[in-house]
């Protein structure tokens, strides 16, 4: 018997609380928003739902824009792995700005593949713009 296809749902998509990586907890969701405040710890990115992957790869991609790294020099953007370890996975994708601010400014696209097949893209402005409402005085939507 042919084994059915995965699908793959995004959840939810915005700023989040702040994302332990240590743990197996998904962060919680703030607020629905593809604009994110120019804020030192602002958390964004999205959560995706795969169904019948076990055992695939994710593979993901954090375009951000022109961000130096330690030594100064531009950061390549941030690519790495996961496998869908349960028939129902649910998996974040997301990163949290930090100093200096001003270079965090701009496009950053986050892109997920699941066996090889692009499965979900996103882009987020973080915007230096104090028009931005606080995310922490927003009711979730």
């Amino acid at each position: 018997m042919a084994r059915r296809r995965p699908e793959v749902k995004e959840v939810s998509y915005g700023l989040y609380e702040r994302f332990d990586a240590d743990t197996r907890d998904l962060p919680k969701l703030d607020r629905f928003a593809t604009a994110v405040p120019l804020r030192v710890g602002q958390e964004f990115g999205y959560i995706l739902k795969v169904v019948r992957g076990r055992g695939l790869k994710i593979d993901f991609e954090i375009a951000h824009p022109r961000v130096p790294g330690a030594d100064g020099a531009v950061m390549e953007p941030f690519r790495g792995e996961q496998f869908v370890r349960t028939s129902e996975f649910s998996f974040f994708l997301g990163d949290a700005l930090w100093e200096p601010l001003g270079a965090m400014c701009g496009e950053w696209t986050l892109t997920t593949w699941l066996d090889g097949k692009q499965v979900a893209r996103r882009t987020f402005e973080v915007l230096d713009d104090p028009g931005l409402p606080d995310p922490e005085t927003l009711p979730v939507q």
